[in-house]
């Protein structure tokens, strides 16, 4: 019994990130660990809480997190920051995909970390809910669009 007190504990004070709640964050990774606390949330459209989000309302609530004050849509986000290539993507860039027929951005994500010189991304998935994927999957590599920078630290 004891033992199972002791790792309840550790395992709180150690908590789900690596940042203690007080600590300043660059804003790349406060984007990324703010956007982190909603992996599970399902998908709603139009949505911006945790009991259900969109796509562009998780990226407009981590970046508003940090006070930088983006658009909410797709379509408006898309004109923001620096257009980069998809291979100098970083932490906390946008990435914007096609998931329609149509030639208009429909949806994007928060890029979490690269491997291999692959984005891997959060967003929320209208099937899974916030998730974190990869550039890597043939479903979004079809669909990849653009990269765009809004943070320039």
């Amino acid at each position: 019994m004891r033992n199972v007190i002791l790792i309840v504990l550790a395992v709180s004070l150690v908590g789900c990130g690596s940042f203690r709640k007080g600590t300043k964050m660059k804003p790349r990774d406060g984007v990324v660990y703010y956007a982190k606390g909603y992996i599970g949330t399902p998908y709603v459209y139009g949505g911006n809480t945790k009991g259900g989000i969109d796509c562009s309302g998780l990226i407009y609530n981590a970046f508003r997190q940090q006070g930088v004050r983006i658009p909410r849509t797709v379509h408006e986000l898309r004109k923001k920051g620096k257009r980069i290539s998809v291979d100098r993507a970083k932490k906390g860039d946008i990435i914007f995909f096609r998931t329609s027929r149509k030639r208009k951005l429909t949806h994007a994500g928060i890029v979490v970390s690269t491997r291999g010189g692959i984005p891997q991304f959060i967003h929320a998935s209208s099937s899974k809910g916030v998730m974190i994927s990869s550039l890597e999957s043939s479903y979004w590599k079809k669909a990849y669009a653009q990269t765009r920078r809004l943070l320039k630290k």
